[in-house]
This record gives C-alpha cells, sequence and structure tokens, in this order.
C-alpha cells in the first residue's frame, strides 16, 4: 500500500512538473508576443507624444530578455522553449495601443504570480526568484501604460 502512494506521488509530481513547464513557455508566448507588439507599435506611433515611441521599443527590448531568460530555465529545467509568440494585437490608434498593452502586462503579472506560487510549492526557489525579478519589471510597465492613458 505504501508503495502504491509512493508511486501515486511521482507520477502527481511529474503531471505537476509537466504543466509548470508548459506554464514556462506560457509565459515565453507572452513575452515574445509583447516585445513583437511593442516594437510594431515603437514604429507605428503617430500620436504627438513622441517620448511614448522611445519607451516603447526600450520596454520592448526588455521583454525579449524576458523571453530569453525564462526559456533559459525552462531548458535547464528540461523543456523546450515554444518559438511561437501569444496573438500579437497592435491595436489602430494610441488610446487602443495602450488598452492593449495594459491588459497584456495585467495578464502576464497575474501568470508570473501564480507561477511564483506553484514555484515555491515545488521547491524551485530559482525559478520562484526569475519571476519576482520579472513580476517587478511588469508591475513597472504597468504602472508607466496607465500613466500613458492618463495623458493621451
Amino acid at each position: 500500500m505504501t508503495g502504491g502512494s509512493a508511486t501515486r506521488r511521482s507520477v502527481d509530481e511529474s503531471m505537476s512538473s509537466k504543466e509548470f513547464l508548459e506554464r514556462l513557455n506560457e509565459a515565453i508566448a507572452r513575452e515574445l508576443q509583447v516585445s513583437i507588439q511593442y516594437m510594431w507599435q515603437h514604429v507605428s506611433w503617430k500620436h504627438p507624444k513622441k517620448e511614448v515611441r522611445d519607451e516603447l521599443k526600450k520596454i520592448a527590448i526588455v521583454e525579449m530578455r524576458h523571453a530569453e531568460d525564462i526559456a533559459e530555465r525552462l531548458v535547464e529545467l528540461g523543456g523546450t522553449p515554444t518559438t511561437k509568440p501569444a496573438e500579437i494585437r497592435v491595436g489602430e490608434d494610441a488610446r487602443e495601443m495602450i488598452e492593449r498593452d495594459m491588459r497584456d502586462e495585467e495578464g502576464a503579472i497575474k501568470l508570473y504570480t501564480e507561477i511564483i506560487e506553484e514555484a515555491e510549492r515545488l521547491g524551485d526557489e530559482a525559478t520562484a526568484n526569475l519571476f519576482k525579478k520579472i513580476l517587478e519589471e511588469e508591475k513597472n510597465h504597468l504602472e508607466y501604460f496607465m500613466k500613458v492613458l492618463r495623458q493621451i
């Protein structure tokens, strides 16, 4: 009976690990998405508030670094990083762009909070710490977009 319970726990842990790796790939897909999205917004920005255009480019580069950092961690954990971004939604005008960006940052904050909780539950401090760092940057991006939305 004890052996069966130990086997069940192994299967559960391996399923949890597989699902966890899938969550990391979801994070990579989101980071790829916003890095492309923000870069395209940067090149197509028409609003008079030109400094936003430059900031979009900077944030796009940060998001690409996030994708790289998460991919490196995923490989360390035995996974294979996705090469497919989540759906890219550039937006038609400045307001729509920033509203979309805010929703994407809010989604990232929710997902990364869940990943941190799961990593801690699994005893994976390296992944938890990586996502804590990324989470702070995502919160800063959201604050920036909220500020921009009030100004446009």
